[in-house]
């Protein structure tokens, strides 16, 4: 495989924060779990799937301004007592160590103020698809909405692993919900998600919103076929669907993935894969001081390949 990559970094490093024990340590006793864990994972991906771009995209604002006042629920389960997230601290002491790393690799990362990293890798999926393939690498099923079998855009889904990804395109995401494959947003928006804190429709479990997805196209097609007396409604959805007119209106800006942002961090960015470390004595420094040695041998290894 050859095209771009582009790695929802948040999810893979509290995937690793969680499936790597925290009995790793640096030597001065540092959980270091994450970071070996993702640099595994990076490893696995460049050796497995052999991209010639790759991008690290980070959350500058896990929770944008601008979903919040279309949707006050958003995240809203997820804010610690003193206004920010529920980042563990073993965890969050690793991010600036993650962050070096990677840097000193030389591998793409970067986050926009204001945005998710959703936003950035929608973002980039869209502007990369005119050159060629881009995968995208998530454990965040809002990211099928971005698959398009024109690019082609994939979701690798983590859900079982790096090693065991489930790759997700139009086909797999129509087979896996019964929409058709671009209609992810929609579907996800009629039907909700507790985890980010998405009511949804009340009463519009998944086959209702499959069906509703399937006929109508979308949220807009669906209001529009509402407001013209279509009859094709499954049994009472036409007055839950009316009833919820503003929520639909709402859950549209916080649903749908952002991909046209405009910003210095993404006009500038280099995103050709290293062949080897960007600041070798940088990353042996690091690599020494916090028991990275092996991941990182790993990592170069792939790259060098």
């Amino acid at each position: 495989m050859s095209g771009l990559m582009l790695l929802d970094t948040p999810s893979l490093y509290f995937r690793a924060f969680f499936g790597v024990p925290e009995s790793v340590t640096a030597p001065d006793g540092t959980p270091v779990n994450a970071v070996r864990g993702l640099v595994d994972m990076i490893a696995r991906l460049v050796q497995d799937r052999s991209p010639d771009r790759l991008v690290c995209c980070m959350d500058a604002d896990w929770r944008p301004a601008f979903r919040v006042a279309a949707l006050p629920s958003y995240k809203a389960h997820r804010v610690a007592e003193d206004g920010g997230d529920q980042t563990p601290d073993p965890l969050s002491a690793q991010l600036p160590i993650i962050d070096a790393v990677l840097d000193a690799f030389g591998l793409a990362r970067t986050g926009v103020p204001g945005f998710e990293a959703d936003d950035v890798i929608g973002t980039l999926a869209v502007r990369g698809a005119a050159d060629g393939p881009v995968d995208i690498v998530t454990g965040d099923r809002d990211l099928f909405q971005l698959v398009d079998d024109r690019g082609p855009v994939s979701v690798l889904y983590t859900a079982r692993g790096v090693r065991n990804l489930q790759v997700m395109g139009e086909k797999e995401v129509a087979e896996k919900y019964g929409i058709p494959g671009r209609g992810y947003a929609d579907y996800a928006t009629l039907r909700g998600d507790p985890s980010d804190g998405l009511p949804g429709v009340p009463g519009v479990g998944d086959k209702t919103a499959a069906a509703l997805v399937t006929r109508f196209g979308s949220v807009a097609g669906i209001l529009a076929a509402l407001d013209g007396g279509d009859e094709g409604f499954p049994a009472g959805a036409r007055k839950r669907i009316d009833a919820a007119r503003d929520y639909l209106a709402s859950a549209e800006t916080v649903v749908r993935v952002v991909t046209d942002i405009e910003a210095p961090e993404l006009a500038a960015l280099d995103d050709r894969l290293p062949a080897g470390a960007r600041d070798p004595e940088a990353l042996v420094e690091l690599a020494d001081r916090w028991n990275l040695s092996s991941p990182v041998n790993r990592l170069l290894n792939a790259l060098a390949r």
